[in-house]
């Protein structure tokens, strides 16, 4: 049987994608208020952005619990004894996520065929390597080969979003009430970037959101051009449609990648990035 490939659903992989590529999704939990919800099962965006606003709050987030890991797991450890799998996490410095997938894993006396990965990324810079791995799955590569393959990847994932609003970050104790003002009164656009698994701010981008935007996606050329050229993402939480089409429009001109996907990002990630955030993010070579 082929090794099946489990993530959490901070990959922010589409629905037709996790079709496509047989992907079983493990769902981080959103908290509003009292209510717990399951990401990208019974939450949207959308209502998280609502809530967040009536409330001046920012959502608070949590992994799965060991044992829901674990009843994910249960129909492999009834089964076929050959079957292995392989499992990806958020970056262990950002999210118990990994720890927990681990426990789990300890718990069933899976540890011979259930493998963790620690993304050490977010977003769809962890469904870049969950694609990846499901490909090599469909060649019928083993478990082994799987994460050799992904781990020797992991260090070329580049992704970076371009935030609109500092609100959530700073609801969320991510910058200071200055910072967040100052951004607001001149338009400050931080550049978020993702290295050694954690987030740090880069380029500050000022002015019009869907001018710094395709800005944003420009000064990234260079690099769009020594990347692997499978695919690219455009990820956003939701950001303008016409300034996702620009993005795309760019990318379009470059002639350089198979595919450009388009997601959008879940309730977890939202949370914290807020709307109008959107990311390029692709594997350099």
């Amino acid at each position: 049987m082929p090794v099946k490939i489990l993530a959490d659903s901070t990959c922010d992989l589409s629905p037709e994608l996790i079709e496509k590529y047989h992907i079983q999704i493990l769902p981080l939990h959103v908290i509003l208020g009292d209510q717990e919800y399951r990401d990208g099962v019974d939450i949207t965006p959308a209502e998280l952005y609502a809530w967040s606003d009536a409330h001046q709050q920012t959502p608070k987030t949590s992994t799965p619990s060991v044992d829901e890991i674990m009843d994910a797991l249960q129909p492999f450890a009834d089964g076929d004894p050959s079957q292995e799998v392989v499992m990806f996490s958020i970056s262990s410095q950002m999210s118990g996520c990994n720890n927990i997938m681990r426990m789990a894993v300890r718990n069933l006396k899976l540890e011979d065929r259930v493998f963790v990965i620690d993304s050490a990324n977010l977003s769809t810079g962890i469904g870049l390597s969950v694609i990846e791995a499901a490909i090599k799955a469909s060649e019928g590569c083993s478990a082994a080969e799987i994460v050799e393959h992904v781990e020797s990847l992991l260090p070329k994932v580049r992704a970076s979003f371009v935030v609109d609003t500092l609100t959530y970050l700073h609801r969320g104790g991510r910058c200071s009430g200055l910072t967040a003002l100052l951004g607001g009164a001149f338009r400050i656009h931080p550049e978020i970037v993702v290295e050694d698994g954690a987030m740090h701010p880069s380029r500050k981008y000022r002015g019009k959101y869907d001018q710094i935007i395709l800005k944003y996606a420009k000064d990234l050329e260079k690099d769009l051009l020594n990347a692997r050229p499978d695919r690219v993402f455009i990820t956003h939480s939701p950001a303008d449609p016409k300034t996702v089409q620009a993005v795309r429009e760019y990318l379009e001109s470059l002639h350089y990648f198979n595919e450009i996907l388009e997601t959008r990002a879940g309730s977890v990630i939202a949370s914290h990035c807020g709307p109008g955030t959107l990311g390029v993010l692709f594997i350099s070579k």
